[in-house]
């Protein structure tokens, strides 16, 4: 018998800890520890012998992607800043763990050369590439008057745009019929928060950026999707530079509390399993009950 579970209570709510707004981004300092799955992911084979490169896949929401795609049978490779590598490697060991092969590409995505070679190594050491998830991104805090350095502003483009189109375009000529690319958008490209106004900027163009290629890939038998999450507990928020907010984290969702990485893996197999076969152009939420 199925265990049904309360959604307002699954997982911490909060207050989460303070914060003292120098948390670098990664996993083992960030309290409490994300549940990525680690414990109650269970695969059923929905994967078994797919490819998959997952950008940002060290922590968070890719990690995991990384743990349900390899649990389903997929080989995986990651991306990932070299500063990441701990990270990287605990994530690697979980998908070794489910039998499945594991390739770490470390690397700055900003860089053109990078991005474009991260795809192909993913190709090579993976033997073909047919689930290419995009899901790096960074973001800060920002001040009123959109005061933001032109080389913050520069650095959230190319990480959360100019990757993305580096990689597709590296990807597409790759990828067999069947294939499969999921962007992680956010509720920010729909709701946009002014604290956060040059991320959501990026990933309302990802939005649009799902539905274009979505429909320019169909006739190729490529699906094009995108998960727009809400507010996930992941390494990045502590990251953000806005300690006076994470204490309060998720609150104001409607089942009031942050989501857990693991609570979006599902989506993300869904969208890249044979049962999403007539599923492209859409943008999935998981918000914890906000609208997109």
């Amino acid at each position: 018998m199925t265990t049904i579970t309360d959604p307002r209570t699954k997982h911490l709510r909060g207050p989460l800890p303070q914060d003292d707004g120098t948390q670098p981004g990664l996993t083992e300092e960030t309290a409490p520890r994300p549940d990525h799955g680690e414990d109650s992911y269970q695969g059923s084979e929905r994967l078994v012998g797919r490819h998959a490169l997952i950008s940002g896949g060290d922590s968070g929401i890719g990690r995991a992607v990384a743990i349900a795609f390899a649990r389903e049978g997929a080989d995986v490779a990651i991306s990932y800043l070299p500063e990441e590598q701990g990270d990287a490697e605990n994530t690697a060991a979980l998908v070794e763990q489910a039998g499945r092969t594991a390739v770490l590409l470390p690397g700055d995505l900003t860089d053109e050369a990078t991005a474009r070679a991260s795809v192909a190594q993913a190709h090579e050491s993976l033997g073909g590439l047919d689930l290419l998830v995009l899901n790096a991104a960074y973001q800060k805090q920002r001040e009123n008057d959109a005061d933001i350095s032109t080389e913050e502003f520069d650095r959230v483009m190319r990480t959360n745009l100019y990757a993305p189109f580096w990689m597709v375009r590296e990807a597409l000529p790759l990828m067999p019929a069947g294939s499969s690319v999921i962007v992680t958008t956010s509720i920010q490209g729909f709701s946009p928060s002014p604290a956060l106004l040059d991320y959501a900027m990026t990933k309302a163009a990802l939005v649009a950026f799902v539905q274009a290629l979505a429909s320019q890939q169909g006739p190729e038998g490529i699906r094009v999707n995108g998960v727009a999450p809400g507010p996930i507990w992941t390494p990045l928020i502590p990251a953000t530079g806005w300690p006076e907010n994470v204490p309060k984290f998720g609150s104001g969702s409607p089942l009031g509390r942050p989501g857990q990485p693991a609570e979006l893996a599902g989506a993300y197999v869904y969208l890249a399993s044979e049962d999403a076969s007539y599923t492209s152009g859409t943008i999935l939420a998981v918000t914890g009950g906000e609208h997109l």
